[in-house]
């Protein structure tokens, strides 16, 4: 137990993911918010950009293909004495490339607990970047890698069962479970906006579909406008974020990233249905924020947003056509909503990140105070 000479822990959160509109950004300031609020800890975000959340700005180079949205951090000795010089007490790495080198290296050094949070699916990613013809050799050097890496942390955490069944399946045994969380208070129905909606210049009977994200590849977005011009011309896809893929068309809207959560939620919650089509999430926290602002969901039926969603709160589409989303869209629409808008909020509230985040420091604490899960040891 500490004492009242002790200094308070430091928490060290290093990621290359600092954009407004990704789901590790909102992770990070939601966790920032609560250890305020309920802790004398320290918390530091080290990342390629810096405001008023990530205080420590690591050294990078543009990343092909993002468009500015991303930087990547690759010197690894470099990252190593800045994440070291923190003096954390643990340290905990959003992503699996060099940064995630140079956090072990760091927390090797002050002799530390190391984190790693699996946000990404390495092998589902290499697969659809490699395409059809080296997929499946790019998918099997992804695994290696992955299990290369994660097995040098003394603990793995994944969003979603379905992250930590494939973790485990690659061979990284000590993977667990730590959920994602929602701000319910921030997240709410009552941010509905009839002067949100207005700015639109849509006419009054629109039908907003709404997607929050990063436009990329693996979020199969052209999926989604396909499915609103399958429909009729009251539907329209509201988009919010950024990307090097922004969904086009003639029934589609394009809004930029809102840093502040508050305009997330009034943007959710100013809409009808909430929309995904993205085949690998490893949780789908936007779907969650979505579901806390009382809209129903309409998602891809497979790896974490098969978790959040299901026909209570919305529709899981198994196949991945545009037809198929076009359909569950229409099933909803004719489904009693209000029911689906209470269900969708008691989903939500069920993972408040007042009842996410006490787990999450437990498992600070019992690594600061010496348990390990690492399987094996060895440096890359």
């Amino acid at each position: 137990m500490r004492t009242g000479q002790d200094p308070p822990p430091h928490l060290l959160d290093a990621t290359m993911f600092w954009n407004p509109s990704g789901g590790v950004h909102r992770y990070l300031c939601a966790k920032r918010r609560w250890l305020r609020q309920n802790t004398d800890w320290r918390h530091t975000v080290a990342s390629p950009m810096q405001d008023e959340v990530s205080t420590l700005r690591l050294p990078s180079l543009p990343l092909p293909g993002s468009r500015g949205d991303y930087r990547f951090p690759w010197a690894r000795r470099r990252l190593a004495q800045m994440l070291r010089d923190s003096r954390p007490s643990v340290i905990e790495s959003a992503d699996p490339y060099r940064l995630a080198w140079a956090v072990l290296d760091a927390a090797r050094e002050l002799g530390i607990g190391s984190i790693a949070f699996c946000h990404s699916n390495l092998a589902q990613m290499a697969r659809l970047g490699a395409g059809p013809l080296l997929g499946s050799p790019a998918s099997a050097a992804a695994r290696r890698y992955a299990v290369r890496l994660y097995r040098q942390f003394d603990l793995v955490l994944a969003p979603s069962r379905a992250m930590v069944a494939h973790l485990r399946d690659w061979g990284v045994a000590s993977a667990v479970h730590q959920p994602l969380g929602v701000d319910t208070s921030v997240f709410h129905p009552a941010r509905r906006s009839a002067a949100w909606r207005a700015s639109l210049g849509l006419p009054a009977s629109a039908r907003l579909l709404v997607y929050v994200g990063r436009f990329a590849p693996e979020k199969h977005l052209s999926t989604l406008v396909d499915a609103v011009n399958l429909l009729d011309a009251r539907h329209w896809l509201i988009a919010l974020g950024s990307g090097p893929m922004p969904p086009s068309g003639p029934r589609v809207k394009v809004l930029p990233p809102r840093r502040s959560a508050i305009d997330v939620a009034t943007a959710l919650a100013s809409c009808d249905v909430f929309v995904h089509a993205g085949r690998q999430e490893t949780f789908g926290l936007s779907a969650l924020e979505a579901l806390a602002c009382g809209l129903p969901v309409v998602a891809q039926g497979c790896e974490g947003l098969a978790e959040l969603v299901d026909d209570r709160v919305g529709q899981r589409v198994m196949k991945t056509g545009a037809g198929d989303f076009a359909d569950a869209i229409t099933d909803v629409f004719e489904s009693d909503r209000d029911a689906l808008a209470v269900a969708a909020r008691q989903r939500a509230e069920e993972s408040d990140w007042s009842r996410v985040l006490p787990q999450l420091r437990a498992r600070y604490e019992r690594l600061m105070h010496g348990e390990r899960q690492r399987e094996v040891g060895g440096v890359a």
